[in-house]
């Protein structure tokens, strides 16, 4: 047929739409078209995951000669050596050598201009070889969730600061080694090392201490040039080399071109979720002062991203943030936590962080005075915000955050309220009315029954037809016919019928993506749209953290968790449940109590109903054995769920559990991630044991996958 087409354009147009394709199942249906794009679009990939058995070279793909970001970390054997050899053998370190070379080698000219490499490192013998074939690498992410080899402190980076001296950017976010390692490597390296090196994430959850004074002060002497560092802190006072003014000011003065600063207290990290009731969190005071901070922030010109989660309360922060404003005119994105007087809001003049009208992204965490007055008065000054989070802050009610919501209507999409005194979930699903038809991302608490006595309403809001103020006219707690319910009701059928084109009372989420909920263990996830959640129609995640004692929970009244709830959502397609923090008994419980198989069966329940092509799965733990390993029950219910193609479980697993995996026809990427720390020495399991990784992996590639 006549007409134009797309093949009608020219050549250097064409590869510019299929470059600036991202997602890689849409670039292989690219390269299906004709010959043509099958070349554009290996000439124009410049990212590329490898997956499958290192032993089988010759699966290597050759063809994708333009990338640059390499990702090794998915590799099997998962996160052992790339080569299996006999350690009893004379020659064993000689054949593990040649080994690495060889493989080594073969990757170099499958992807020749390789700057940017990730790459799971258990020990040093696996990086040094491959940082030989790319000396101009620009990039590096170390992944390791091993035990750390008993070697001398730094010597995981030695030969990285050795051989690739255009470094720029070190990611150990997700890798497992001690604070004093790193501080080490610098020392004992050249300075040459890291004079280029600009961004440094060393924030890795499994940080058992955060870096002292000294070992900062050694980092941002070390790297002058660094324009993103991220790091766990001590900045508790009661311990020796504790974080403070002094180290501020000194980083300040070392690493004059910081644009992103995270330093959040160790503690803060794997703490287990704070009662919202209790006020203990709340006491005590930081060693870090307002005169401190401005004095740090006026050597921070080009500050853009700031985080500080300190452990202990920082007093009449107030002046200190609003000197942010002039001091860091670039700033965008604040998270703090533990600041006491973040916005007062004592007059009718913006104060505190509210004076910081550039911000796009405010995360306030912990901060025991701020009311609905000071939502209101961030409203007023920081009119650009997209995201605002809110932990911990037991003085905020529904009417303050619903009007903070409704002046930000324009801009707000992503919303978090967790672990608030007076914002349980009904509450905050009520204070986000104004912005539910735009809201993109969502973190709330624990939604729970329907019969629960949380799900009475507290607050009753009055629209006013002369102003958009929000008036408290009622508490739910006095009323028991269910009178202010019913008025409620009675009051939105009003507003819908005089202002038919608003949609303030819209019941439809109509751009929400991403939810995300706390659940306490033991409890029941109820319908979601039962409260509120009844038409979602571009939900694609749900993100589900269970936390708690199993052991101190009576049996569940029913017999299922209630996943099977979310089947009616038609674009759900990734899921994480993380039961990591449900600890509970591993082989033997008590009568009357359930052993973690049996939590696990309860969780798991009616995830074969869900459409998934993607899942994390965190499984419950017993702390006192330092063992978390998915039961045989929990592998016979996620066999059943046919649509996934990527699983990943966070603990370990018995071979012979893994074969019910291979049932599922469309799953492609498996990998056990024993990222649980101290991670055990001489596990028995599948994780360990490179014998069984290699024949599941084996397995697994054997298989026709349709697509």
């Amino acid at each position: 047929m006549g007409g134009t087409h797309l093949q009608d354009l020219p050549e250097v147009i064409q590869m510019n739409i299929v470059g600036l394709s991202n997602d890689t199942r849409s670039r292989n249906a690219m390269a299906l078209v004709c010959r043509k794009w099958y070349f554009m679009e290996r000439v124009t990939r410049t990212s590329i995951t490898l997956r499958g058995n290192v032993r089988h070279l010759y699966q290597l793909p050759t063809c994708f000669q333009s990338v640059i970001h390499l990702d090794l970390s998915l590799l099997s054997p998962w996160g052992y050596s790339f080569f299996h050899f006999n350690p009893n053998s004379a020659d064993a370190d000689a054949d593990a050598e040649a080994n690495f070379h060889a493989v080594a080698v073969c990757l170099q000219r499958a992807f020749p201009l390789v700057t940017s490499l990730t790459v799971y490192a258990r020990n040093s013998s696996v990086l040094h070889p491959l940082i030989l074939q790319w000396p101009h690498l620009r990039r590096v992410k170390l992944v390791r969730w091993h035990q750390r080899p008993s070697s001398a402190p730094g010597s995981d980076f030695v030969s990285l600061f050795n051989h690739c001296t255009s470094l720029t950017d070190l990611d150990l976010s997700c890798f497992y080694c001690w604070t004093e390692d790193f501080p080490a490597a610098l020392q004992a390296s050249s300075p040459v090392a890291t004079k280029y090196l600009t961004g440094l994430d060393l924030l890795s959850l499994s940080s058992v201490e955060g870096f002292r004074s000294h070992e900062i002060l050694t980092i941002s002497s070390a790297c002058p040039s660094l324009h993103r560092f991220l790091a766990p802190c001590v900045f508790d006072q009661r311990y020796h080399g504790f974080v403070g003014d002094e180290t501020l000011l000194i980083l300040a003065s070392n690493c004059k071109y910081l644009s992103k600063l995270h330093l959040v207290d160790h503690s803060a990290l794997s703490a287990p979720r704070a009662d919202p009731v209790d006020d203990a969190n709340h006491t005590g005071f930081s060693s870090i002062s307002p005169l401190g901070l401005q004095n740090a922030f006026a050597g921070l010109s080009m500050l853009e991203d700031l985080v500080l989660d300190v452990c202990h309360n920082v007093s009449d922060a107030g002046p200190a943030l609003e000197g942010l404003n002039q001091l860091c005119p670039r700033l965008r994105s604040l998270k703090l936590g533990q600041f006491l007087g973040v916005c007062t809001a004592a007059a009718l003049h913006l104060d505190g962080v509210a004076v910081c009208g550039g911000l796009t992204s405010l995360s306030i965490k912990n901060s025991a005075d701020l009311t609905d007055a000071g939502l209101v008065t961030i409203a007023r000054g920081c009119s650009r915000l997209s995201k605002f989070e809110i932990q911990g802050c037991r003085m905020v009610t529904v009417p303050g955050f619903r009007k903070l919501a409704s002046m930000l209507r324009s801009t707000l999409v992503e919303v978090g309220i967790s672990c608030c005194k007076y914002l349980d979930a009904p509450r905050s699903l009520s204070a986000i009315e104004p912005i539910r038809d735009r809201i993109k991302r969502l973190n709330i608490d624990w939604i729970g029954t329907l019969d629960d006595d949380v799900y009475d309403d507290d607050y009753v809001v009055v629209d006013d037809d002369d102003d958009d103020n929000d008036d408290v006219v009622g508490d739910g707690y006095d009323d028991d016919d269910g009178d202010l319910r019913k008025k409620k009701h009675r009051r939105q059928s009003e507003i819908v019928q005089k202002f038919p084109d608003c949609s303030f009372w819209c019941k439809a989420w109509k751009k929400l993506q991403h939810l995300s909920l706390w659940i306490p263990v033991a409890k029941v996830l109820s319908p979601l749209a039962d409260i509120g959640f009844e038409s979602c129609p571009e939900l694609e995640e749900v993100c589900m953290k269970v936390e708690g004692d199993c052991r101190t929970c009576d049996v569940p009244s029913t017999e299922t968790f209630g996943l099977i709830s979310l089947m009616q959502y038609p674009k759900l397609s990734k899921m994480k449940l993380d039961c990591g923090d449900a600890i509970g008994y591993a082989l033997t419980a008590p009568k009357g109590q359930l052993d973690l198989s049996l939590w696990e069966r309860f969780y798991l329940s009616g995830i074969r109903e869900l459409n998934l092509s993607e899942l994390d799965y965190w499984p419950p733990q017993d702390k006192d054995m330092n063992q978390r390993s998915i039961s045989l029950p929990a592998v016979g219910l996620l066999a059943e769920c046919t649509s996934l193609r990527k699983l990943f479980i966070h603990g370990t697993a018995h071979e012979h559990f893994l074969r019910f995996l291979l049932n599922i026809p469309n799953l492609r990427d498996v990998q056990l991630r024993e990222d649980y720390y101290p991670a055990p020495e001489n596990d028995t399991s599948t994780e360990m044991r490179i014998d069984s990784c290699r024949r599941f992996d084996e397995a697994l590639n054997r298989r026709f996958i349709p697509d």
